[in-house]
């Protein structure tokens, strides 16, 4: 027995030994197709399904809310749209002579930072990247573990935590500069004196309620917070908040049912009063819903891209492979927050080095990324420090039925005063 330990022992200190001299989790290096270096989740042999038997295949991971989650909504739509989009890459010539795969791991983390993790280890030692990790406390979850890898990965969230991240590739501005635009939005032009920020716990609603806390600081109004829990059954004490607090705008940062039942049950009660929702806040399914009235009436909702019918290239790409789907803007994020990791797996082709350390490289070298239109200039910055490279552009939409997603723009793309004069140098909610 005593001989079986000291043979366990010196093969654990060999595994130790031989990840610290791999940097990571492992994985030698080798020569791939067209001289590439690779190294986990790519193989010479092609994937199953994309019909190129002389490529090679990269392998993707997708970890989203796809069941019982409150952001499933958005979450199976952004799922899809990102199938498409890798399609569509596949369908142009692939990568650096590899298709690329987003259907052998996927994982359903039903918001749950635990099952997040569990998931996540089940897949890391065979794929190269995350094409997607929805939600910001469940990437936060697997954050130590994706640095020490060297797995660059693509989050389904906007928090400012990933600007000061260089593991992941965030697009759009952060809910820190969603939220202190819209504060900016609702005292320039809806004559606000008093905000309040109802939102979720977590690196999710926090971020927004300090970037809507530091504008009605700057702008000098009046500024109340209350945090929130999941769930239809558990917006009491929010409700209670607004109604006592009586803000002439509410920053609101929950799930879409969450945001259905503050609404519905606010306006019932007689607050007259603005919302201004963050992005994931909303889906088009509030408008069948019993608060869709107040919600017509009340409801304003901020963005960090324009909705789904919008005229740019990127827009007629993503509605041209995706012919047949009801609209959403799930879809919309899905596609957009794929550019910059095709960027970054086209710059390490190039580089000769698709090895995960490779991309994480090549990320380091992207000064832009091309949106087709979808972000403005300036969007998908990777270098220099995270105050230089925040995006800080945002949108406000009202409801509208006879938009496809339920939404029409309000105002384009603009950047107000908090926003633009803030410092990031650290994320907001810390």
């Amino acid at each position: 027995m005593a001989r079986h330990r000291a043979v366990l022992a010196l093969l654990s200190v060999v595994a130790l030994a031989s990840v610290a001299c791999r940097g990571g989790d492992g994985g030698e290096a080798v020569e791939g197709k067209g001289g590439i270096k690779v190294d986990f989740g790519v193989t010479s042999e092609p994937c199953e399904d994309t019909g190129h038997a002389d490529r090679g295949c990269i392998y993707l991971g997708t970890i989203s809310d796809l069941t019982e989650g409150p952001f499933k909504t958005l979450a199976v739509p952004i799922t899809e749209s990102q199938k498409a989009f890798w399609k569509r890459v596949n369908d142009q010539g692939g990568i650096g002579g590899y298709d690329v795969d987003v259907t052998t791991y996927v994982a359903d983390n039903k918001y749950n930072p635990q099952i997040q993790n569990q998931v996540y280890q089940e897949m890391k030692g065979k794929i190269l990247a995350l094409t997607q990790t929805l939600g910001s406390p469940t990437t936060a979850a697997i954050l130590p573990d994706l640095e020490n890898s060297q797995m660059v990965s693509v989050p389904a969230s906007w928090t400012s935590l990933w600007g000061h991240e260089e593991v992941v590739l965030e697009s759009g501005a952060n809910y820190c500069v969603e939220s202190m635009n819209s504060v900016d939005y609702a005292v320039d032009e809806l004559g606000a004196k008093k905000v309040m920020a109802v939102h979720l716990p977590g690196d999710y609603g926090d971020d927004a309620a300090a970037g809507a806390k530091i504008a009605a600081e700057k702008r000098g109004v009046q500024f109340a917070d209350a945090v929130t829990q999941t769930g239809q059954d558990n917006q009491g004490g929010a409700i209670d908040a607004v109604l006592a607090n009586q803000p002439d705008v509410v920053i609101l940062t929950t799930g879409p049912t969450d945001a259905a039942v503050i609404i519905g049950q606010t306006a019932a009660r007689g607050f007259k009063g603005k919302f201004i929702g963050t992005s994931p806040t909303w889906n088009m399914g509030l408008m069948q819903s019993p608060a869709a009235p107040a919600i017509k009436a009340l409801y304003l909702q901020s963005a960090p891209w324009k909705s789904w019918a919008t005229d740019t290239p990127g827009h007629k790409a993503l509605r041209e492979a995706l012919p047949s789907v009801t609209p959403n803007d799930g879809y919309t994020a899905g596609w957009v927050w794929a550019y910059p990791l095709k960027a970054a797996l086209q710059k390490a082709a190039e580089n000769k080095d698709l090895t995960r350390a490779g991309v994480l490289n090549a990320v380091r070298q992207l000064e832009s990324v091309d949106y087709e239109g979808m972000l403005p200039t300036g969007a998908g910055k990777f270098t220099g420090t995270p105050d230089e490279s925040t995006f800080r552009q945002t949108l406000i939409y009202k409801p509208d039925e006879q938009a496809a997603t339920g939404v029409g723009l309000v105002e384009d793309f603009f950047t107000g005063p908090s926003a633009k004069d803030f410092t990031f140098d650290k994320p907001c909610y810390q």
